[in-house]
């Protein structure tokens, strides 16, 4: 897909190397993306990332990956520098929103930036997520409630997640829980599965994330148990819903620091999702 929006500006769908293009801008603007992200990205929805082109050079991002004609959510929305307060970001949101459609959107936008999307684009907010930064400390406390994850898991681990998330997203999880690198955990008391979450590489560090329990106790077990898996002193990175209570309990008991705010909107009715159990947002990016 391709548009043209004044005779130097030129938007068409990312090819597999734009999108490590686009992951790179991000990680300029301290978005501090997966080392193995982009993979599971477009792996989702490959259509769902457009470039835009000044004078044949990249200048602009946006996503707008569908996991459902009913869902999308929205991301990547990134603008050279120099090259902001213009029109290419604009024209890059509404050519995303051709590939929308009819679907309610989400995404996690600049705070400062929610009264323009409110205004010009028509999102609502719902909530702010919060990320915090801390330090490795593994502790000697084991739960024999946990187990790795295996690929016979992913079923349940989909029923599980489709509590947290707006929408099944098979291709997602099949991809993101066998990242390189990555560490991802289960809680079960029988044959119930309680909570699971995983831990990743970053550019910086690590991030958590899905963290997804039934309550507190269940999450701090499984937290203590990823950071178990990565080197003592190495930075830990966790995006929280700041209306789980019990979220913001762990993170504050664990020492962590607030670092940024984005705020959670969306474009269509705000999506009914057990917010209590989403202890670790999966992805700014993608939802």
């Amino acid at each position: 897909m391709t548009s043209r929006s004044r005779d130097d500006l030129v938007i068409r769908t990312m090819t597999r190397d734009d999108l490590d293009l686009a992951i790179e801008w991000a990680a300029a603007e301290g978005w501090n993306p997966g080392l193995h992200d982009a993979e599971t990205y477009f792996a989702t929805d490959p259509g769902g990332y457009f470039i835009g082109l000044l004078d044949g050079e990249p200048a602009g991002s946006v996503s707008a990956v569908k996991y459902s004609p009913q869902y999308a959510f929205m991301g990547f929305f990134i603008v050279k520098p120099e090259l902001r307060g213009g029109l290419l970001g604009p024209k890059l949101v509404e050519h995303a929103f051709v590939h929308v459609g009819s679907a309610v959107a989400g995404l996690d936008g600049v705070v400062e930036q929610a009264e323009r999307y409110a205004g010009i684009w028509g999102f609502e907010p719902a909530y702010h997520n919060m990320r915090y930064q801390g330090i490795a400390t593994p502790t000697n406390a084991t739960d024999a409630r946990i187990t790795g994850y295996a690929p016979r898991d992913l079923g349940d681990v989909e029923r599980y997640d489709r509590q947290c998330f707006p929408s099944p997203r098979h291709a997602f999880l099949e991809a993101w829980l066998r990242q390189p690198g990555a560490h991802v955990l289960l809680l079960r008391e029988g044959a119930a599965l309680r909570g699971y979450g995983m831990i990743r590489p970053a550019r910086d560090g690590y991030r958590i994330g899905p963290l997804f329990a039934d309550d507190g106790r269940v999450a701090e077990s499984l937290f203590d148990a990823l950071v178990a898996r990565v080197p003592s002193g190495g930075s830990v990175y966790i995006d929280i819903p700041q209306p789980n209570a019990e979220a913001l309990a762990l993170v504050t008991a664990r020492g962590m620091t607030p670092m940024f705010e984005t705020a959670r909107m969306y474009r269509g009715p705000a999506p009914d999702i057990a917010l209590d159990k989403v202890f670790g947002v999966t992805t700014l990016e993608l939802g």
